[in-house]
């Protein structure tokens, strides 16, 4: 992807920022100019909390060109808690481990990078869900 294909990403890839529709109330995830539920122009920015729970998930042992190093991989369909499903890669999980169900949230994380000097792209992926002690 280029430099500036990555500047105009960046919400979407580093905050899974979408949009709402001010028509019906869609969540839409990832951002498009009309709502795919009423057809209204969808503008307005909107934030999700990166949580939910993997609804389906595969491992991927052949992966498309340039993604080669870090097979075998999991990519799983995940429901965020505000409704819309996401595809990402599962990180910090062996693929034994994946249950549906299982609880996640999002994290960034190096998608690939265009050799030594080039550019290095980041971006959503998602992990299971850290318990946090109070301390």
């Amino acid at each position: 992807m280029t430099l500036a294909g990555t500047w105009r990403l960046r919400h979407q890839r580093y905050q899974l920022q979408g949009e709402v529709c001010e028509k019906c109330g869609s969540l839409i995830f990832p951002p498009r100019d009309v709502c795919p539920e009423c057809e209204a122009p969808a503008k307005t920015p909107y934030t999700f909390s990166g949580r939910g729970e993997v609804y389906s998930y595969t491992t991927v042992y052949h992966p498309p060109a340039g993604f080669e190093e870090d097979a075998p991989y999991t990519v799983a369909l995940v429901r965020l808690e505000e409704g819309p499903m996401v595809t990402a890669q599962l990180t910090d999980v062996d693929a034994e481990q994946v249950e549906i169900g299982m609880p996640v949230e999002m994290v960034t994380r190096r998608i690939s990078a265009e050799g030594e000097e080039g550019i290095i792209t980041y971006g959503y992926k998602f992990r299971p869900v850290l318990r946090r002690t109070r301390g």
